[in-house]
């Protein structure tokens, strides 16, 4: 399996998320507490959008096979580069092979995605889901992985109009193909997805034992627990970060996203919703 963050607020050096946290992304790449495992050096990506006054936003994506802990390049781009809405992964392989084609955030236009969990049997029906992909988009589809092939569902069955509707579609397919081949609990997912203004973020299992995330506390709230955190002066009351695991123990900071969930972080109110997947 993977761990994962995404952050939405006041732009910031990516360090100050990927790095400098007491148990940050890099240090979870070699100590996950959650995790089906502890190490997770299967490679690699950060994903980030800039404000560069174009009218739909494209982002960037850094990746590579090594493992995060140890690869400067990254240190260096989290170093330099200032974002307001970043995805960053560490992959643990389910059985696919260790490239960067394989590395997560996926990109496609607009959109980005990234993935903890895996499709049981996907070997078994990865033809037969594949064949679902909207013809049209099909030749973009880069590495192996279950984790692009949910991505180009999601494509194909409506993400650019309905972003939750599109995911519980593409749940919806996975589930009947898997049954179909006498998979009982096809689907095990965490899922984060942007179209570079919005992130939707879903936890979601077959089996009802999906694999944790988190959500961080209001700002405003946690300037009130703790008035001494310089760090929280720093950010807007916009700002909030969706994790595979918590990356420190500041009290009241973290909130497990509760079982088939999905939350959305968008300028105003974000929403906690329930998740129910649908046929395609």
């Amino acid at each position: 399996m993977c761990r994962w963050l995404a952050y939405s607020g006041t732009p910031l050096l990516l360090d100050t998320v990927l790095y400098k946290p007491q148990h940050s992304l890099i240090d979870q790449s070699l100590h996950s507490r959650m995790g089906v495992e502890t190490t997770n050096g299967d490679g690699f990506g950060v994903g980030w959008y800039t404000e560069d006054g174009r009218e739909t936003p494209t982002p960037a994506i850094m990746c590579d096979v090594g493992p995060a802990w140890n690869n400067r390049n990254l240190h260096e781009i989290a170093d330099h580069v200032r974002s307001g809405l970043f995805f960053a992964h560490i992959r643990a392989s389910t059985g696919t092979a260790v490239q960067q084609s394989n590395c997560h955030p996926f990109r496609h236009g607009r959109w980005m995605w990234m993935h903890n969990g895996a499709i049981a049997g996907f070997h078994e029906m990865r033809r037969e889901l594949c064949l679902l992909v909207d013809p049209v988009l099909f030749p973009d589809i880069g590495g192996t992985t279950d984790s692009e092939v949910m991505f180009y569902l999601a494509l194909t069955y409506g993400l650019d109009d309905d972003p939750p509707a599109a995911v519980a579609r593409m749940v919806g397919v996975v589930e009947r193909v898997g049954r179909e081949h006498g998979v009982e609990f096809p689907m095990q997912m965490t899922v984060a997805v942007t179209d570079g203004v919005r992130v939707w973020a879903f936890r979601y299992s077959s089996s009802g034992a999906s694999r944790s995330l988190f959500y961080s506390s209001r700002v405003d709230s946690l300037r009130r627990l703790h008035p001494d955190k310089a760090f929280l002066r720093d950010v807007s009351e916009e700002t909030r970060l969706v994790v595979s695991e918590p990356l420190g123990d500041l009290p009241g900071a973290w909130h497990e996203v509760p079982e088939s969930t999905y939350g959305i972080v968008q300028p105003g109110a974000d929403e906690l919703l329930p998740f129910v997947p649908q046929p395609a």
